[in-house]
Protein backbone atom coordinates (compact mmCIF):
# COMPACT_ATOMS: atom_id res chain seq x y z
CA UNK A 1 0.00 0.00 0.00
CA UNK A 2 1.33 3.49 -0.63
CA UNK A 3 2.54 6.25 2.15
CA UNK A 4 -0.31 7.57 3.81
CA UNK A 5 -2.65 4.02 3.06
CA UNK A 6 -4.07 4.78 0.25
CA UNK A 7 -5.19 2.93 -2.84
CA UNK A 8 -3.35 3.53 -6.02
CA UNK A 9 -7.04 4.24 -8.67
CA UNK A 10 -5.72 1.67 -10.75
CA UNK A 11 -5.24 -0.79 -7.72
CA UNK A 12 -9.19 -0.27 -7.08
CA UNK A 13 -10.15 -0.48 -10.68
CA UNK A 14 -8.48 -3.67 -10.67
CA UNK A 15 -10.15 -4.86 -7.76
CA UNK A 16 -13.34 -3.91 -8.90
CA UNK A 17 -13.05 -5.81 -12.13
CA UNK A 18 -11.60 -8.49 -10.36
CA UNK A 19 -15.27 -8.56 -8.10
CA UNK A 20 -16.99 -8.25 -11.13
CA UNK A 21 -15.27 -11.33 -13.02
CA UNK A 22 -15.36 -13.50 -10.15
CA UNK A 23 -19.19 -13.12 -9.46
CA UNK A 24 -19.72 -13.74 -13.05
CA UNK A 25 -18.02 -16.93 -12.51
CA UNK A 26 -18.98 -18.21 -9.41
CA UNK A 27 -22.58 -17.19 -10.43
CA UNK A 28 -22.62 -18.80 -13.80
CA UNK A 29 -21.61 -21.82 -11.79
CA UNK A 30 -24.34 -21.55 -9.16
CA UNK A 31 -26.98 -20.93 -12.14
CA UNK A 32 -25.99 -24.05 -13.76
CA UNK A 33 -28.24 -26.41 -12.91
CA UNK A 34 -31.04 -24.45 -14.78
CA UNK A 35 -29.02 -25.54 -17.84
CA UNK A 36 -28.66 -29.05 -18.09
CA UNK A 37 -32.11 -30.42 -17.51
CA UNK A 38 -32.77 -27.94 -21.01
CA UNK A 39 -30.53 -31.00 -22.40
CA UNK A 40 -32.61 -33.97 -22.08
CA UNK A 41 -33.85 -36.12 -23.18
CA UNK A 42 -30.34 -36.57 -23.96
CA UNK A 43 -29.12 -38.85 -20.92
CA UNK A 44 -25.93 -37.64 -18.53
CA UNK A 45 -23.60 -39.95 -20.22
CA UNK A 46 -24.25 -38.09 -23.46
CA UNK A 47 -24.29 -34.64 -21.89
CA UNK A 48 -21.36 -35.30 -20.89
CA UNK A 49 -19.85 -36.51 -23.98
CA UNK A 50 -20.87 -33.80 -25.75
CA UNK A 51 -19.65 -31.47 -22.61
CA UNK A 52 -16.78 -33.17 -23.42
CA UNK A 53 -16.25 -32.44 -27.35
CA UNK A 54 -17.82 -29.32 -27.48
CA UNK A 55 -15.45 -27.71 -24.46
CA UNK A 56 -12.26 -28.60 -26.57
CA UNK A 57 -13.48 -26.75 -29.45
CA UNK A 58 -14.46 -23.75 -27.24
CA UNK A 59 -10.89 -23.24 -25.64
CA UNK A 60 -9.20 -24.15 -28.66
CA UNK A 61 -10.96 -21.23 -30.45
CA UNK A 62 -10.42 -19.02 -26.96
CA UNK A 63 -6.60 -20.11 -27.39
CA UNK A 64 -6.43 -18.87 -31.11
CA UNK A 65 -7.93 -16.30 -30.72
CA UNK A 66 -5.18 -15.27 -27.61
CA UNK A 67 -2.50 -16.98 -29.41
CA UNK A 68 -1.38 -18.73 -26.11
CA UNK A 69 -0.05 -21.95 -27.71
CA UNK A 70 3.80 -21.51 -26.88
CA UNK A 71 3.27 -23.80 -23.28
CA UNK A 72 2.12 -27.18 -25.59
CA UNK A 73 5.67 -28.06 -26.80
CA UNK A 74 7.42 -27.89 -23.25
CA UNK A 75 4.24 -29.98 -21.97
CA UNK A 76 4.87 -32.49 -24.65
CA UNK A 77 8.02 -33.21 -23.27
CA UNK A 78 7.28 -34.35 -19.96
CA UNK A 79 5.72 -37.38 -19.36
CA UNK A 80 5.16 -36.85 -15.87
CA UNK A 81 3.03 -34.17 -15.92
CA UNK A 82 0.93 -35.93 -19.74
CA UNK A 83 0.30 -38.12 -16.78
CA UNK A 84 -1.24 -35.88 -13.85
CA UNK A 85 -3.04 -34.18 -16.34
CA UNK A 86 -4.84 -37.75 -17.95
CA UNK A 87 -5.76 -38.03 -13.82
CA UNK A 88 -6.88 -34.49 -13.37
CA UNK A 89 -8.88 -35.57 -16.84
CA UNK A 90 -9.97 -38.62 -15.48
CA UNK A 91 -11.26 -37.50 -11.97
CA UNK A 92 -12.95 -34.45 -13.36
CA UNK A 93 -14.86 -36.52 -15.76
CA UNK A 94 -16.07 -38.40 -12.75
CA UNK A 95 -17.25 -35.10 -11.07
CA UNK A 96 -18.68 -33.74 -14.05
CA UNK A 97 -20.61 -36.63 -15.17
CA UNK A 98 -22.38 -37.40 -11.24
CA UNK A 99 -22.88 -34.09 -11.48
CA UNK A 100 -25.26 -33.78 -14.52
CA UNK A 101 -26.67 -36.75 -13.55
CA UNK A 102 -27.00 -35.44 -9.74
CA UNK A 103 -28.87 -32.45 -11.03
CA UNK A 104 -30.75 -34.20 -13.81
CA UNK A 105 -32.04 -37.10 -11.47
CA UNK A 106 -33.35 -34.26 -8.33
CA UNK A 107 -30.19 -34.55 -6.38
CA UNK A 108 -29.99 -30.18 -6.94
CA UNK A 109 -29.40 -29.86 -2.78
CA UNK A 110 -27.31 -32.59 -1.97
CA UNK A 111 -24.80 -31.72 -5.19
CA UNK A 112 -24.49 -27.97 -3.46
CA UNK A 113 -23.52 -29.93 -0.21
CA UNK A 114 -20.71 -31.38 -2.14
CA UNK A 115 -19.06 -27.99 -2.90
CA UNK A 116 -20.03 -26.70 0.82
CA UNK A 117 -18.27 -29.89 1.97
CA UNK A 118 -15.38 -29.94 -0.70
CA UNK A 119 -13.14 -27.34 1.30
CA UNK A 120 -13.17 -29.26 4.54
CA UNK A 121 -12.08 -32.39 2.69
CA UNK A 122 -9.16 -30.23 0.71
CA UNK A 123 -8.19 -29.29 4.22
CA UNK A 124 -8.27 -33.29 4.99
CA UNK A 125 -5.91 -33.88 1.99
CA UNK A 126 -3.62 -31.20 2.95
CA UNK A 127 -3.14 -32.98 6.47
CA UNK A 128 -3.21 -36.48 5.38
CA UNK A 129 -1.19 -36.15 2.27
CA UNK A 130 0.95 -32.66 2.38
CA UNK A 131 1.14 -33.09 6.19
CA UNK A 132 0.35 -29.57 6.51
CA UNK A 133 -0.51 -28.11 10.75
CA UNK A 134 -3.99 -26.82 11.46
CA UNK A 135 -4.69 -23.90 13.12
CA UNK A 136 -6.94 -25.05 16.14
CA UNK A 137 -9.77 -23.02 14.34
CA UNK A 138 -9.43 -25.68 11.50
CA UNK A 139 -9.72 -28.45 13.22
CA UNK A 140 -13.12 -27.53 15.13
CA UNK A 141 -14.39 -26.65 11.52
CA UNK A 142 -13.02 -30.22 10.69
CA UNK A 143 -14.48 -31.55 13.49
CA UNK A 144 -18.31 -29.77 12.90
CA UNK A 145 -17.89 -31.09 9.38
CA UNK A 146 -17.38 -34.58 10.11
CA UNK A 147 -20.75 -33.90 12.62
CA UNK A 148 -22.30 -32.52 9.94
CA UNK A 149 -22.13 -35.74 7.48
CA UNK A 150 -23.26 -37.99 10.32
CA UNK A 151 -26.29 -35.69 10.56
CA UNK A 152 -27.29 -36.06 7.24
CA UNK A 153 -26.55 -39.33 6.84
CA UNK A 154 -29.01 -40.14 9.72
CA UNK A 155 -31.40 -37.69 7.40
CA UNK A 156 -30.67 -39.29 4.28
CA UNK A 157 -31.03 -42.72 5.77
CA UNK A 158 -27.62 -43.23 4.19
CA UNK A 159 -24.01 -41.42 3.51
CA UNK A 160 -24.51 -38.38 1.27
CA UNK A 161 -22.80 -40.42 -1.26
CA UNK A 162 -23.62 -38.14 -4.13
CA UNK A 163 -21.98 -34.94 -2.13
CA UNK A 164 -19.15 -37.22 -0.97
CA UNK A 165 -17.85 -37.79 -4.20
CA UNK A 166 -18.42 -34.84 -6.10
CA UNK A 167 -16.54 -33.61 -2.44
CA UNK A 168 -14.00 -35.91 -2.88
CA UNK A 169 -13.13 -36.08 -6.54
CA UNK A 170 -13.31 -32.21 -6.87
CA UNK A 171 -10.55 -32.09 -3.90
CA UNK A 172 -8.26 -34.38 -6.12
CA UNK A 173 -8.65 -32.61 -8.82
CA UNK A 174 -7.27 -29.60 -6.99
CA UNK A 175 -4.69 -31.66 -5.50
CA UNK A 176 -3.67 -32.84 -9.39
CA UNK A 177 -3.42 -29.77 -10.91
CA UNK A 178 -1.68 -28.24 -8.31
CA UNK A 179 1.03 -30.56 -9.02
CA UNK A 180 0.33 -29.73 -12.89
CA UNK A 181 0.93 -26.13 -12.32
CA UNK A 182 -0.65 -25.10 -15.80
CA UNK A 183 -2.79 -21.89 -16.00
CA UNK A 184 -6.93 -22.68 -15.83
CA UNK A 185 -7.62 -21.83 -19.56
CA UNK A 186 -4.42 -23.93 -20.42
CA UNK A 187 -5.00 -27.05 -18.08
CA UNK A 188 -8.86 -27.33 -19.39
CA UNK A 189 -7.40 -27.21 -23.19
CA UNK A 190 -4.84 -30.18 -22.14
CA UNK A 191 -7.58 -32.74 -19.59
CA UNK A 192 -10.23 -31.70 -22.56
CA UNK A 193 -7.85 -33.11 -25.27
CA UNK A 194 -7.07 -36.04 -22.76
CA UNK A 195 -10.99 -36.47 -22.91
CA UNK A 196 -11.90 -35.77 -26.77
CA UNK A 197 -11.46 -38.95 -28.24
CA UNK A 198 -13.67 -41.12 -26.11
CA UNK A 199 -16.13 -38.81 -26.20
CA UNK A 200 -16.39 -38.70 -29.81
CA UNK A 201 -15.83 -42.13 -29.85
CA UNK A 202 -18.90 -42.43 -27.73
CA UNK A 203 -21.08 -39.97 -29.31
CA UNK A 204 -20.20 -41.54 -32.87
CA UNK A 205 -21.17 -45.16 -30.58
CA UNK A 206 -24.58 -43.79 -30.02
CA UNK A 207 -24.83 -41.97 -33.85
CA UNK A 208 -24.13 -45.92 -35.04
CA UNK A 209 -26.75 -47.37 -32.42
CA UNK A 210 -29.48 -44.64 -33.73
CA UNK A 211 -29.34 -43.86 -29.58
CA UNK A 212 -27.74 -40.53 -30.21
CA UNK A 213 -29.87 -37.52 -29.29
CA UNK A 214 -28.39 -35.25 -30.89
CA UNK A 215 -29.81 -34.43 -34.61
CA UNK A 216 -33.07 -36.30 -33.86
CA UNK A 217 -34.20 -33.96 -31.24
CA UNK A 218 -34.24 -31.01 -33.39
CA UNK A 219 -31.69 -28.26 -34.33
CA UNK A 220 -32.49 -26.12 -30.60
CA UNK A 221 -31.61 -29.43 -28.66
CA UNK A 222 -28.47 -29.69 -30.96
CA UNK A 223 -27.10 -26.11 -30.67
CA UNK A 224 -28.08 -26.76 -26.62
CA UNK A 225 -25.67 -29.53 -26.44
CA UNK A 226 -23.03 -27.76 -28.38
CA UNK A 227 -23.38 -24.76 -25.99
CA UNK A 228 -22.08 -27.20 -23.26
CA UNK A 229 -18.61 -26.46 -24.73
CA UNK A 230 -19.08 -22.61 -23.89
CA UNK A 231 -21.05 -23.30 -20.53
CA UNK A 232 -18.09 -24.78 -19.43
CA UNK A 233 -15.18 -22.57 -20.56
CA UNK A 234 -16.91 -19.09 -20.20
CA UNK A 235 -17.13 -19.12 -16.27
CA UNK A 236 -13.38 -21.11 -16.28
CA UNK A 237 -12.06 -18.02 -18.36
CA UNK A 238 -14.00 -15.72 -15.73
CA UNK A 239 -12.23 -17.30 -13.23
CA UNK A 240 -9.07 -16.93 -13.82
CA UNK A 241 -9.29 -13.41 -15.35
CA UNK A 242 -10.49 -13.24 -11.38
CA UNK A 243 -7.78 -15.07 -9.77
CA UNK A 244 -5.04 -12.93 -11.22
CA UNK A 245 -6.55 -9.10 -9.63
CA UNK A 246 -7.69 -10.29 -6.24
CA UNK A 247 -6.37 -11.97 -3.22
CA UNK A 248 -6.37 -15.44 -2.79
CA UNK A 249 -8.71 -14.55 0.66
CA UNK A 250 -11.32 -13.00 -1.43
CA UNK A 251 -11.56 -15.44 -3.81
CA UNK A 252 -11.82 -18.28 -0.72
CA UNK A 253 -14.69 -15.84 0.00
CA UNK A 254 -16.39 -15.21 -3.36
CA UNK A 255 -16.73 -19.76 -4.14
CA UNK A 256 -19.16 -20.28 -1.47
CA UNK A 257 -21.52 -17.92 -3.91
CA UNK A 258 -22.10 -21.24 -6.22
CA UNK A 259 -23.22 -23.98 -3.93
CA UNK A 260 -25.34 -21.45 -2.27
CA UNK A 261 -27.52 -20.27 -5.74
CA UNK A 262 -27.73 -24.39 -5.98
CA UNK A 263 -29.23 -24.95 -3.04
CA UNK A 264 -31.68 -22.53 -3.13
CA UNK A 265 -32.45 -23.14 -6.58
CA UNK A 266 -32.92 -26.78 -5.71
CA UNK A 267 -35.35 -25.49 -2.76
CA UNK A 268 -36.82 -23.00 -4.00
CA UNK A 269 -36.98 -23.66 -8.06
CA UNK A 270 -36.73 -27.81 -7.83
CA UNK A 271 -38.39 -27.98 -4.55
CA UNK A 272 -36.54 -30.72 -3.25
CA UNK A 273 -37.73 -31.49 0.12
CA UNK A 274 -35.60 -30.21 3.27
CA UNK A 275 -36.98 -32.39 6.28
CA UNK A 276 -35.74 -30.88 9.82
CA UNK A 277 -32.37 -33.25 10.32
CA UNK A 278 -31.59 -32.09 6.97
CA UNK A 279 -31.51 -28.50 7.67
CA UNK A 280 -29.21 -29.67 11.23
CA UNK A 281 -26.71 -31.28 8.59
CA UNK A 282 -26.55 -28.22 6.52
CA UNK A 283 -26.69 -25.60 9.37
CA UNK A 284 -23.03 -27.63 10.84
CA UNK A 285 -22.00 -27.44 7.69
CA UNK A 286 -22.77 -23.44 7.38
CA UNK A 287 -21.23 -23.36 11.17
CA UNK A 288 -17.91 -25.07 10.06
CA UNK A 289 -17.56 -22.51 6.72
CA UNK A 290 -18.11 -19.63 8.76
CA UNK A 291 -15.44 -20.90 11.42
CA UNK A 292 -12.53 -21.31 8.18
CA UNK A 293 -14.19 -18.26 6.44
CA UNK A 294 -13.64 -16.20 10.03
CA UNK A 295 -10.05 -17.62 10.71
CA UNK A 296 -9.03 -16.99 6.94
CA UNK A 297 -9.73 -13.23 7.20
CA UNK A 298 -8.10 -13.21 10.99
CA UNK A 299 -5.07 -14.69 9.25
CA UNK A 300 -4.88 -12.86 6.18
CA UNK A 301 -5.33 -9.35 8.72
CA UNK A 302 -2.19 -10.48 11.20
CA UNK A 303 -0.14 -11.28 7.75
CA UNK A 304 -0.74 -7.89 6.62
CA UNK A 305 -0.58 -6.05 9.73
CA UNK A 306 3.56 -7.71 9.95
CA UNK A 307 4.03 -7.29 6.15
CA UNK A 308 3.70 -3.47 7.26
CA UNK A 309 5.04 -3.24 10.51
CA UNK A 310 8.50 -5.31 8.56
CA UNK A 311 8.06 -2.53 5.52
CA UNK A 312 7.63 0.42 8.24
CA UNK A 313 11.05 -0.92 10.30
CA UNK A 314 12.92 -1.99 6.69
CA UNK A 315 11.82 2.36 5.21
CA UNK A 316 13.01 3.63 8.90
CA UNK A 317 16.22 1.91 8.75
CA UNK A 318 16.93 3.32 4.96
CA UNK A 319 16.16 6.40 6.15
CA UNK A 320 18.18 6.21 9.42
CA UNK A 321 21.04 5.26 7.07
CA UNK A 322 20.61 7.58 4.37
CA UNK A 323 21.15 10.52 7.13
CA UNK A 324 24.01 9.06 8.43
CA UNK A 325 25.39 8.74 4.34
CA UNK A 326 24.33 12.43 4.14
CA UNK A 327 26.52 13.72 6.98
CA UNK A 328 29.39 11.52 6.12
CA UNK A 329 32.17 13.49 4.71
CA UNK A 330 33.96 11.07 3.50
CA UNK A 331 30.62 9.34 1.90
CA UNK A 332 29.85 12.68 1.09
Amino acid sequence: MPPGGHVKPESQSQQRSGLAYGFAAYGMWGLVPLFWPLLEPAGAVEILAHRMVWSLVAVVLVLFALRRWSWIRPLLRQPARLGMIAIAAAVISVNWGLYIWGVNSGHVVETSLGYFINPLVSIGFGVLLLHERLRPVQWVAVGVGVAAVAVLSVGYGSLPWIALTLAFSFATYGLVKKRIGLGGLESLAAETAVQFLPALGFVIFLTVRGDSTFGSEGTGHSALLVSSGLITALPLICFGTAAVRLPLSTIGMLQYIAPIFQFALGVAVFHESMPPERWAGFSLVWLALALLTWDALRTARRARAQLRAASERAAAATAQNGGTAAEDPVLG
